[in-house]
């Protein structure tokens, strides 16, 4: 086993015990919960080294870079999230690799994942990430859509040919009333989440949670936890 191998693997084994553990503490099972690694900024051999740890889904926030490791790893057996803010002139490309994205935040973006998903014969899931730091009809600071419009939105998005509604994804505000209080802003997103299943049956992922706030996220019910340093490290860029 090569160094780097070792590394990740001793990594994953640690959040692997958080995630077990919190999974435990809520009276959650395991399999409840899946890990989200994401790799932004990391190479496309350490992607290959975590799907032979048994990773199967990974993240990326920008396209120029994820572009790339996804043609590089195109072999592989792989769910590819796209995490970031998504212009629209990235739509195309990001469609091209992208299993579901998670930053659906306007209409406007609905309908260019639309176009692109029928254009190249796919079907992609969409998450709406929910803003819980942003005023009606705005934007968030990480972008999002402020919640009181979520439902026009998923609407959109179920009517859409192409896409598929499955469900919501929020990062912990860093304003607002829930800044600083992680537990509370996921437990705000999954009573959300019922709301939007009542009218959406299927739309029931819920992806909460990075590195240093898991537990709350398993805690509160996501389905979903994206890490990325805990598995990966700090470290420079290589590449």
């Amino acid at each position: 086993m090569t160094d780097r191998k070792a590394e990740l693997a001793a990594n994953l084994a640690r959040v692997e015990e958080r995630i077990a553990a919190s999974c435990a503490a809520a009276g959650r099972p395991r399999e409840d919960v899946t890990l989200v690694v994401v790799t932004k900024t990391y190479p496309a051999g350490d992607v290959r080294i975590l799907r032979e740890l048994g990773v199967c889904h990974v993240a990326e926030n920008r396209d120029q870079d994820a572009a790339p490791k996804a043609a590089a790893c195109a072999d592989l057996s792989l769910t590819w999230h796209f995490v970031g803010q998504l212009q629209t002139n990235k739509v195309r490309s990001v469609t091209s690799y992208a299993d579901i994205v998670q930053s659906v935040d306007r209409p406007k973006l609905v309908t260019a994942l639309s176009a692109a998903a029928v254009r190249g014969e796919r079907e992609l899931g969409c998450l709406i990430q929910v803003a819980l730091d942003a005023e009606s009809g705005e934007r968030g600071e990480r972008g999002g859509v402020a919640p009181d419009g979520i439902e026009e939105l998923a609407d959109a998005i179920a009517a859409a040919p192409g896409l598929r509604l499955g469900g919501l994804m929020t990062v912990a505000p860093l304003a607002g009333e829930y800044a600083g209080r992680q537990r509370a802003a996921f437990e705000r997103l999954m009573e959300i989440s019922s709301r939007l299943r009542s009218a959406h049956p299927a739309a029931n992922m819920v992806s909460a949670g990075m590195s240093g706030d898991l537990e709350d996220a398993v805690a509160a019910g996501a389905t979903h936890v994206r890490v990325g340093t805990a598995v990966l490290g700090v470290r420079p860029r290589l590449g």
